[in-house]
């Protein structure tokens, strides 16, 4: 048995949260169950909390500086777990990963320059590209139509990178490649031969890539998370990694992300540019979080992936057994699951009114994620089993019931 109880279910409604306050606003409902935006509903771990306490002992909340060994406390964290030697002076702190984004367009690209994705992929990538009057080029993940002999099947089995695809439509102003690392909403935990390709096509195209890689520390299944600066001099020379510990502790709402960038010439300009506006100051809490997770952290990492997994298994098993027609893709990473409703054979919004008016579910709809989503729903299972358990009876009740749309 492990140290921490991930089945202890802890009221959130009332406390602001999206997730479970903002659901009329984003559903026109709320007598939904919550699946859906990116945070789990485990307690942030004790050792977080308390160090945060600890801080809040002292009255005065003036101007903090970095504390001492900040930046090797998180270095040592990415050597330990992902092999990686990265210095510090690669290193500064961002105001959020979706927000680091929008600098780098800001700080980097020219007016007419474009930006490629890959979808289906996490909305953002799209949107502060469009938002901030730059092109955005698309460039899907080939699918694989494939699986297992139980029916199902892996992320990494089911997409992978067009590459070929990728030099047809990145022209000489494509500047800047997104990439999702692991892959949100699949779950692809990326493979060192495939980053390296995608690496070797940006650096000689003079392509800039972004890692988003907040999920890097939730592998599953045995996968291994490969940092994408690591595979090779190419990528370490075009590439700004960005991290956090927010989504692995459940401390999205303390913003205390990172950005790692090897190449000088890069770094010094997107580095300044983030000075000269003040974005690289962290608020007094992120450091002191950001270290309490990745000093005392192992522990209750293990046995979160642990309990994810666990939640997995038991919504492939529930569909196999009682639902065919939806097949969850099993991500090698993070804790959304894909999930393929095509099987269900409903149109666009006949999905996502089943979902949502019928079964009284909040899933994210796939299609958010790009045309390449459609038929498929993004299920957070960062929650306890019984929440789960009653989602599936939900999910099952909708689609048996005649009439399902009525």
């Amino acid at each position: 048995m492990g140290k921490y109880n991930f089945d202890k279910i802890t009221e959130r409604k009332g406390t602001n949260s999206v997730k479970h306050d903002a659901l009329t606003r984003f559903f026109g409902r709320e007598d939904l169950l919550p699946m859906w935006v990116a945070d789990m509903d485990f307690e942030t771990p004790d050792f977080i909390i308390n160090a945060l306490k600890k801080r809040l002992e002292h009255p005065i909340m003036g101007y903090t500086t970095l504390p001492d060994g900040y930046w090797a406390t998180v270095t040592k964290w990415i050597k330990e777990h992902h092999q990686w030697d990265v210095e510090e002076e690669w290193m500064t702190y961002i105001p959020g990963i979706v927000k680091g984004i929008g600098m780098v367009i800001n700080s980097l690209l020219k007016d007419n320059e474009k930006v490629i994705i890959q979808p289906p992929v996490y909305h953002p990538f799209r949107l502060i590209p469009e938002n901030n009057g730059k092109q955005v080029v698309y460039n899907p993940l080939r699918r694989i139509e494939n699986s297992t002999s139980d029916g199902t099947v892996s992320a990494g089995e089911m997409y992978e990178m067009d590459i070929e695809n990728l030099e047809k439509v990145a022209d000489d102003k494509c500047k800047l490649l997104i990439l999702a690392n692991p892959h949100n909403p699949a779950g692809i935990a990326w493979d060192k031969d495939t980053l390296a390709q995608l690496a070797s096509f940006c650096y000689k195209r003079g392509i800039t890539v972004i890692s988003d890689e907040i999920h890097c520390d939730m592998a599953l299944y045995g996968h291994k998370h490969t940092p994408f600066a690591s595979v090779s001099a190419e990528a370490a020379a075009c590439s700004i990694t960005f991290g956090a510990p927010t989504k692995t502790f459940n401390i999205a709402g303390i913003v205390s992300s990172y950005a790692i960038v090897p190449n000088k010439e890069l770094r010094e300009k997107f580095f300044g540019w983030l000075e000269a506006n003040e974005f690289s100051e962290p608020n007094m809490f992120a450091p002191i979080a950001t270290m309490a997770a990745f000093t005392h952290g192992e522990q209750w990492r293990q046995e979160m992936t642990n309990y994810i997994e666990g939640n997995i298994d038991y919504i492939i098993d529930f569909c196999r057994t009682q639902l065919p027609q939806i097949k969850p893709i099993r991500p090698e990473a993070s804790y959304l699951l894909w999930l393929d409703c095509r099987g269900l054979g409903l149109t666009h919004d006949e999905l996502t009114s089943m979902f949502t008016d019928k079964a009284h579910l909040a899933l994210n709809d796939g299609a958010m994620f790009g045309k390449e989503g459609e038929g498929f729903m993004r299920f957070n299972v960062g929650t306890q089993l019984p929440t789960i358990k009653e989602a599936m009876q939900r999910l099952k009740d909708a689609i048996h019931t005649p009439n399902p749309l009525n």
